[in-house]
């Protein structure tokens, strides 16, 4: 099998790229994957049989997807639970950053506080916040400058159990102090622009060849793009810096992933079909 991706990649885990592949390919068209098919894409990505099988072993245990056997072969479908997942997942990273909202200059403030010893409640509060957009430039306070994203923030604390000792406010920011320290000390946005300048760096170039590199480089094109959702908070155009970077970022991103798109999508047929 080629692995001729052009550069080099950090190593992603069997798990998080079976993801990536079954959100690219078996969601949209909502056809079950053949076990030879995942092993061979996993494979290109240096992940061996052994831990590729691990890896859906878990997701099927967790409810993501089911095996369905015809013969001696076995193919894997989403369940339920896992088209839902996907589909909220797939909505975000394929429309990132390709709208800007208008700003009507409100913020909304959340006050929330877990305890030290609850490592694991801070991190799913951290987890669920930051998905939604919020930034948190002190410890116990989390920002936005997406009003209507209060709903999501709630939705989080209450679903932590949080909501009885969190605060929450809606309005313009005030007299003291500045938007655009606010801004550096909730997102740290030189930090994420220089992992945009990395993803444009490593994909703008690629000229995959059909086959299997082409296939690859979707699936890591989407794979590094996933991450960003998550990274930037999507602020609105007054509070970023000029020219920023992220928008140049999301066009690279759509125009590599229209272009490679139709054969990405013919070289998986290709694999489920044999």
């Amino acid at each position: 099998m080629s692995q001729s991706l052009g550069r080099p990649w950090r190593q992603a885990s069997a798990r998080s790229l079976l993801l990536t592949v079954l959100g690219e390919f078996v969601l949209p068209h909502d056809r079950p994957a053949w076990t030879s098919s995942l092993l061979h894409v996993l494979g290109g990505f240096g992940v061996e049989e052994k831990s590729a099988r691990q890896a859906l072993s878990r997701m099927a245990a967790d409810g993501w997807i089911t095996s369905e056997r015809s013969g001696r072969r076995v193919r894997w479908a989403l369940t339920r639970r896992g088209r839902e997942l996907l589909t909220e997942g797939a909505e975000r990273i394929y429309a990132f950053g390709r709208r800007r909202e208008s700003w009507d200059g409100r913020w909304v403030v959340l006050i929330t506080t877990v305890p030290e010893s609850r490592r694991e409640l801070r991190h799913q509060l951290r987890t669920g916040l930051t998905w939604a957009g919020f930034g948190s430039p002190v410890p116990g306070v989390w920002v936005s400058p997406h009003a209507s994203r209060e709903a999501e923030a709630k939705q989080v604390v209450e679903g932590l159990g949080l909501d009885l000792s969190a605060h929450s406010f809606n309005g313009p920011y005030a007299g003291i102090g500045s938007e655009r320290t606010l801004v550096d000390q909730a997102w740290h946005l030189g930090e994420l622009a220089g992992q945009y300048e990395r993803f444009i760096h490593d994909f703008a170039g690629m000229r995959p060849r059909t086959g299997d590199p082409v296939l690859l480089a979707q699936i890591r094109l989407v794979h590094e793009w996933r991450r960003f959702p998550m990274l930037d908070p999507e602020l609105p155009l007054e509070l970023l810096p000029p020219d920023w970077i992220g928008i140049r970022a999301a066009n690279v991103f759509n125009d590599l992933h229209n272009g490679w798109r139709p054969g990405a999508q013919e070289r998986w047929s290709q694999l489920g079909s044999t």
